[in-house]
């Protein structure tokens, strides 16, 4: 061990300092990864021996304070916003290096963290992993992974351009064939920049195995890949449904974000197609989800025809708080998780499973490795609404079948479970445990 190893490696009895680093903050940008982020902070917190400090992400929209891009978080002392706007999306990059060099350097080596956490990077640009391994070259950086944001182009979903066709690999020439305009050298330099980004970087995570496979078959080194689940944070469950004897488990329901990757198109498309001697009368559809405003109106015009043509069947609830879940489930009996996308590790599967509902989702990625098959839920072909329409109205015809899947649900992981095993993560990487590894992909217990 050298002597530098040594002197930035904290003692047992030393409290560990860790930045979590969020594109987001969860008061402001509700979406999985930032509340993954900060459940992973909140955990941190209230290990003994480990001390977090939050920095999350603003950009459009939220004031800038002043000259500097830090801002403070009200009745938060261990928290702090970083006001960044000027953001490339191709190249994942800050093109306002100047409040990086002079704030965010100025921070990290006032705090002068033992770890530095990257749970996401955008808005923030990837020459933020550059200015804390030149602030701190001692300090242990590791990268979270929630999408193929630094693989994929289009919007980090490995989805080609115009359709549902999911991508199996990102290759120059496949990309250019979603993004004609850029040429194949552009997607070559852009991987290459990523690439040397992120080699600066002590080691990486994914909440699933399917995600970090992805991402050591573009090129980085398994044995600095780790898989671990996020943590929820949530503490009220909610009871299940009374239901009257010979009643039906009838009550379907989606939440999440009303974006085309969702698959909310495919899923009310699919309600339409439960025959009516099986769907009955009391059967219902309720959609919880936000953000339809913002989508590309062609899909907007999409979901309200297929609303209206649903009827009755389907209600619309609108966006929803994550305080909310506990009542708006307890009316639930299944969830919905139709995503044309591979996905990585939905927190609603989580949350779902953790009140006690089994989850009827896409067959593929991350959905598939967190359900498992007529155990705790069911498996629907991607994109298909005849076969998820089948999976719906088998759901409906076997009065047993509930009951079975919500027995063999396993409670998820808390998220101070979740923290003890980054603790570990991180101790290992100072402990310099990494280097000894085998060139394998390690999976948290």
């Amino acid at each position: 061990m050298t002597a530098a190893h040594e002197e930035r490696t904290p003692s047992k009895a030393a409290a560990l300092r860790v930045l979590v680093i969020s594109h987001g903050h969860p008061t402001l940008s509700l979406g999985g990864a930032e509340v993954a982020s900060y459940n992973l902070h909140q955990g941190l917190k209230a290990l003994p021996g480990t001390q977090s400090f939050f920095l999350a992400r603003v950009g459009d929209g939220y004031p800038r304070h002043g000259q500097s891009a830090l801002m403070g978080v009200d009745d938060a002392d261990d928290e702090l916003l970083f006001h960044a706007d000027d953001y490339d999306p191709f190249l994942v990059s800050n093109r306002n290096t100047g409040d990086l060099h002079r704030d965010l350097r100025r921070f990290v080596r006032t705090l002068r963290p033992d770890v530095v956490h990257f749970h996401h990077f955008i808005g923030f640009g990837l020459e933020t992993l550059y200015t804390v391994r030149d602030a701190l070259p001692d300090a242990t950086i590791l990268v979270t992974f929630h999408e193929f944001l630094s693989i994929c182009h289009h919007h980090g979903q490995m989805v080609k351009a115009g359709g549902h066709k999911l991508c199996e690999a990102a290759t120059p020439i496949a990309c250019n064939g979603c993004f004609p305009e850029i040429s194949p050298a552009s997607f070559l330099r852009r991987r290459q920049f990523i690439k040397s980004m992120l080699g600066l970087a002590d080691g990486y995570i994914s909440p699933s195995r399917f995600l970090a496979d992805r991402y050591v078959a573009w090129g980085l080194p398994a044995d600095k890949m780790t898989v671990i689940e996020n943590g929820l944070n949530v503490s009220e469950q909610a009871a299940q449904r009374s239901v009257a004897a010979g009643g039906r488990r009838n009550r379907f329901a989606f939440f999440g974000q009303m974006t085309p990757y969702k698959g909310v198109d495919v899923l009310l498309d699919a309600v339409q197609r439960v025959p009516e001697s099986i769907w009955g009368e009391d059967a219902t559809l309720t959609i919880h989800g936000g953000n339809l405003e913002r989508q590309p109106e062609a899909f907007r015009s999409r979901i309200s025809e297929l609303l209206e043509a649903a009827g009755s069947r389907v209600r619309f609830a609108g966006s929803y708080q994550n305080k909310d879940m506990p009542s708006l489930i307890r009316q639930t009996d299944w969830v919905m998780m139709p995503s044309v996308w591979w996905e990585n590790s939905p927190v609603i599967i989580q949350e779902a499973f953790f009140h006690g509902r089994p989850v009827i989702c896409s067959g593929i990625g991350g959905m598939a490795e967190k359900v498992r098959d007529k155990v705790d839920g069911l498996h629907a072909r991607p994109a298909s609404p005849e076969d998820l329409a089948d999976r719906m109205a088998e759901a409906l015809r076997d009065p047993g079948l509930w009951q079975r899947l919500r027995t063999g649900i396993r409670p998820p992981k808390t998220h101070l479970e979740s923290a003890g095993e980054h603790v570990a993560l991180y101790r290992e990487v100072l402990d310099g445990g990494l280097a000894s590894r085998p060139g394998a992909l390690k999976q948290s217990a």
